[in-house]
């Protein structure tokens, strides 16, 4: 019974696009003039509070400081509004589903 329940546990995982706003700390790795940064984030979890939990918990122990985090919802609730997401999305978005992950997609550093 318990093998069960963890299973159906483990299928209650979602995975939600956050975008993250970063600003400046030492050894953050951003561009030397950047005053920051957003990510896009693909990130795993039964909740949107879980995955915004985790990614800023990822984010920190990699020297960032999160500022900010939007989220964007699910893959089903993102197709629900019409928005079109490409192959290597899906890809991201699976790869943080099966290995219970935070996928920073993409880095926009911000510049003055």
């Amino acid at each position: 019974m318990s093998e069960a329940g963890k299973s159906k546990k483990k299928s209650k995982q979602q995975v939600y696009t956050l975008l993250v706003q970063i600003g400046r700390k030492h050894g953050d790795g951003l561009p030397e003039k950047a005053t920051g940064a957003a990510l896009m984030c693909f990130a795993s979890g039964v909740d949107e509070a879980e995955a915004v939990r985790e990614t800023v918990a990822i984010l920190k122990q990699a020297d960032t400081n999160p500022l900010d985090v939007t989220g964007y919802g699910t893959l089903a609730e993102r197709e629900a509004e019409g928005q079109e997401i490409d192959d290597d999305e899906r890809a991201l978005m699976q790869r943080a589903l099966d290995e219970n992950a935070v996928i920073v997609a993409q880095m926009t550093p911000f510049f003055d």
